[in-house]
């Protein structure tokens, strides 16, 4: 399995933004689906937004508007910009990476927005 290191969280004012980054440790040739969930201690952990390798998207309907999922195959990364945040935003956010029925993993990337 892919090792996936996360970057990018901190603390930031509600309205503000942040942009979290992931790196995949080796090169991920075939189709794929790479994306974030976040997870708020004693509640399940909720999917944020995917990007496949051909580059469709999802979100959820509570960042639509302003997230936004990016992917660079070459870099392997993936990115989410988080525009306008909310109080509601705060949670650990884990990158995954999917390849058929294979899940891997971030350690989780702490986001906190409060005033």
């Amino acid at each position: 399995q892919a090792q996936l290191v996360e970057s990018g969280g901190g603390l930031a004012q509600p309205g503000a933004s942040l942009r979290l980054s992931c790196a995949a440790s080796e090169n991920v040739f075939r189709d794929n689906i790479m994306g974030w969930y976040r997870q708020v201690p004693g509640k399940q952990r909720e999917l944020v937004a995917y990007i496949t390798s051909g580059g469709r998207t999802n979100y959820a309907d509570s960042v639509k508007g302003r997230f936004t999922i990016s992917r660079d195959n070459a870099e392997k990364t993936v990115h989410l910009q988080m525009n306008s945040l909310k109080f509601e935003d705060t949670a650990i956010y884990y990158c995954y990476l999917e390849i058929g029925p294979m899940r891997s993993w971030g350690r989780g990337t702490q986001v906190t927005v409060s005033s």
